[in-house]
């Protein structure tokens, strides 16, 4: 069986699907490996390192013809065409914004896997890639919004007298907002943290952070899969009336709400930024499902007021060898579950994991 790495094209994806240790693993497992030169030099692998774990190198035809292709955007039409018809690919495909894409693999008669849809079930935590993902973002947008703030973070005491923490708000918490209510408490910032699923609280004060608008938390607002539910127009705006008062306060407003498939719930209403004190910064991660906060725009900076209002999109590219790092251990977790004893490739649509995630070809058993 061979397996393909090509090089990610998307402007700033800078990650790798797969790293040398783990093709080493895979060609250790009797598989071969074909990646396209400098797939991963942006996230700090050379190809050396590549050979030396066992891979052949190879041109962008070469990797793309595998039997199984390994990416981490979509691949673009001109990609799938030089896919051979009965290819299989695992990428984060985005199934429910990538008709054009998906179109694609399902003319050429590739089956793709959308990492993305990876169940939320104990065998398969470890090739849950949102969850690996969501901690870079979640660390990576603290720092991008204490570089964005005027203020130090931290209380500092120095001859020029006392400098009193920043007061930082995380507006969900999911992996990202646990991820950022950790980092920003590390820099010394005075944290809260809300989130309407009921198992959040006691997470949120687990990590030294205080609990905004516990009333709202209920017990029924978490799905099956353990992400929220979608909250009826009045939910949003009890919870929205709730934000405003408390975040009149915060320096720095870290908002991660996303529900899978749909437009990331609205909390933040461009009225509530005008309240904020002018310096205050408030980082985005739902950006590119729509934003949490009115004013987001995906990929740029917004001035409210003075209130400076960041819609950062793939964050994790911005971090791109620990990224890649976890990005390839779940998709090697992955790979390994659709590897038979004898090295060949099974891909069983009647698998619980494999199954969920088929998005074109075997979709039925």
């Amino acid at each position: 069986m061979i397996l393909g790495i090509p090089r990610e094209t998307v402007p700033n994806e800078r990650r790798v699907a797969l790293i040398p240790e783990s093709v080493a693993r895979l060609v250790k497992a009797g598989v071969t490996v074909h990646i396209e030169r400098e797939a991963g030099l942006a996230a700090g692998f050379p190809d050396a390192a590549y050979e030396s774990a066992g891979a052949r190198l190879t041109d962008r035809a070469g990797a793309l013809g595998a039997d199984l292709v390994c990416k981490v955007q979509k691949p673009v039409p001109d990609d799938v065409a030089h896919m051979k018809r009965g290819a299989n690919l695992i990428a984060l495909l985005a199934p429910s914004t990538s008709g054009d894409a998906i179109a694609a693999l399902e003319a050429q008669g590739v089956t793709g896997l959308a990492l993305e849809l990876v169940p939320r079930i104990t065998r398969a935590q470890s090739m849950d890639v949102l969850s690996s993902q969501a901690t870079v973002a979640g660390y990576k947008a603290v720092l991008v919004g204490a570089a964005a703030s005027p203020k130090f973070l931290p209380m500092l005491t120095t001859a020029a007298g006392t400098i009193a923490p920043s007061k930082c708000c995380v507006l969900g918490a999911g992996v990202a907002g646990l991820q950022a209510i950790a980092t920003a408490r590390r820099l010394g910032a005075v944290v809260s943290g809300f989130d309407i699923r009921a198992a959040a609280a006691e997470q949120i004060r687990s990590l030294g952070a205080t609990v905004v608008a516990q009333d709202l938390i209920a017990a029924d607002s978490e799905t099956a899969g353990g992400y929220a539910k979608e909250q009826t127009k009045e939910q949003q705006e009890a919870i929205q009336q709730a934000l405003r008062e408390h975040l009149r306060g915060m320096d720095l407003v870290i908002t991660t709400a996303q529900i899978p498939g749909r437009p990331a719930p609205r909390l933040i209403s461009t009225d509530t930024v005008r309240t904020m004190a002018p310096g205050a910064v408030i980082v985005d991660l739902a950006a590119e499902s729509g934003g949490n906060c009115e004013a987001t725009k995906a990929g740029e900076t917004v001035d409210v007021n003075g209130v400076h209002v960041l819609g950062p999109v793939n964050l994790p590219a911005s971090m791109p060898t620990h990224a890649s790092q976890m990005l390839s251990r779940n998709i090697l977790t992955f790979v390994q579950h659709l590897l038979t004893k004898e090295g060949t490739l099974k891909v069983d649509p009647a698998d619980e994991i494999t199954g969920a995630m088929i998005v074109t070809g075997r979709k039925t058993a």
